[in-house]
């Protein structure tokens, strides 16, 4: 921690994220949450209030593990582009060359699901495709599209699958896409089939691969696909929002999935992460691929992956609302949202800051340009519930003096 004048903050500016964050517990909106705040490479602002379990009062605190679901994307998307620096593929490639269970894929145009109208697709799905979510896939938890209750009939569920990550993806080959590849934005499971292409192409499952190529050389000790017994007093409990406006438990840390390894690692949401270890994450990011003398990324390839590319923001792709956030002005990068416009978005920040968040509310976000890094970590899902996200920024933001 470092006095926030040293690095350009106001420290009373940085104050009113404590306040506004305490009155988001007492009024009993969220069970707890930390923010941070760094800056320079130094860390000016770490504030944590309310509860981690509520039920049993266990106090929120640095070292709570949270289910940090998609901000679990950005890593599989570091991990793929390791590999993309050995060679191994080019973004243009058709992902047929490692899974031939997507050849001729067909695209739905209609029906019911008793008889649906499909086209073929127009071309393969890239990797492009898949870390930029314009791949045609979809989620079945979106209950948006006549393909999403197909998903659900048939297990295509990353999160809660007891079968392998191959069999899973080979269940979602079966399944019409909803738009063309390369088309249209669609939030998807695109990440997930993404993290079955870097076992494919590595030889290792995904989640050894994670732990060996990402996660260790970072050092982070707190992130992994499930939260063993000697760390279950850390793990957070999550919330929903009852019929009454109140917070109520939908995912016990005892009990949760999360607890027990499974044969199945979700590149797309299956990670849970403490603030510091994310931030350890970010770190790497936002010098250029290295951190403390671990090199995962070449300095173009970041570049590279926090560059939008798309042909305009989201909102021109169909998509001018996710969650609570607006996406005009906002583009996607590979792996990461990256603000194109903060006036179009109508939100202060930076051009060219990349970020992401989680469905139990976490957000994260990375601002080369004013070398600022900022997360937030709550349990309360789904993350649309309150505008925390953009308050946060607001907040965040005013505080930068210099």
């Amino acid at each position: 921690m470092v006095d926030p004048q040293d690095v350009g903050l106001s420290a009373a500016r940085l104050a009113r994220i404590e306040d506004w964050a305490q009155r988001l517990v007492d009024d009993g909106k969220l069970p707890g949450v930390i923010t941070l705040v760094a800056r320079r490479d130094q860390v000016a602002h770490l504030h944590v209030c309310g509860h981690a379990d509520i039920a049993r009062g266990v106090k929120l605190a640095t070292d709570t593990i949270f289910r940090i679901y998609s901000m679990t994307k950005p890593l599989a998307t570091v991990a793929a582009m390791m590999l993309y620096e050995e060679g191994r593929f080019q973004l243009d490639d058709p992902i047929t060359r490692f899974l031939p269970c997507f050849a001729h894929m067909r695209v739905y145009t209609g029906g019911s699901r008793g008889k649906f109208e499909t086209v073929p697709a127009e071309r393969d799905i890239t990797f492009r495709d898949l870390m930029t979510h314009m791949s045609g896939l979809t989620y079945g938890f979106m209950e948006a599209h006549p393909i999403d209750a197909v998903y659900r009939a048939n297990g295509i569920d990353f999160q809660t699958s007891e079968a392998t990550l191959g069999e899973v993806v080979e269940r979602l080959a079966a399944v019409p896409l909803i738009a063309q590849p390369g088309r249209a934005w669609n939030y998807s499971v695109a990440t997930d089939v993404l993290g079955h292409l870097v076992a494919v192409m590595s030889g290792q499952s995904f989640e050894s691969f994670l732990q060996d190529r990402v996660l260790g050389p970072l050092g982070m000790t707190d992130t992994g696909f499930f939260v063993p017994a000697e760390k279950v007093s850390r793990f957070a409990a999550n919330y929903g929002r009852g019929a009454d406006g109140r917070l109520a438990l939908i995912d016990d840390p005892v009990s949760s999935i999360f607890r027990t390894r499974r044969q199945i690692a979700s590149g797309g949401g299956g990670l849970c992460s403490t603030a510091c270890d994310y931030l350890r994450f970010c770190r790497m990011m936002l010098n250029k691929g290295e951190l403390e003398g671990a090199r995962l990324l070449g300095r173009k390839t970041v570049e590279l992956m926090t560059s939008n590319h798309l042909g305009g923001d989201m909102a021109d792709l169909g998509t001018p609302r996710f969650s609570e956030s607006s996406y005009v002005g906002i583009g996607f990068g590979l792996g990461f949202s990256v603000m194109l416009d903060p006036a179009k978005a109508q939100i202060v920040g930076t051009a060219g800051e990349y970020a992401w968040g989680g469905a139990a509310s976490t957000s994260f976000w990375v601002d080369p340009v004013e070398e600022m890094i900022v997360i937030m970590l709550t349990q309360l899902t789904p993350s649309s519930t309150y505008p925390i996200r953009r308050e946060l920024r607001v907040l965040s933001y005013a505080a930068v003096v210099e």
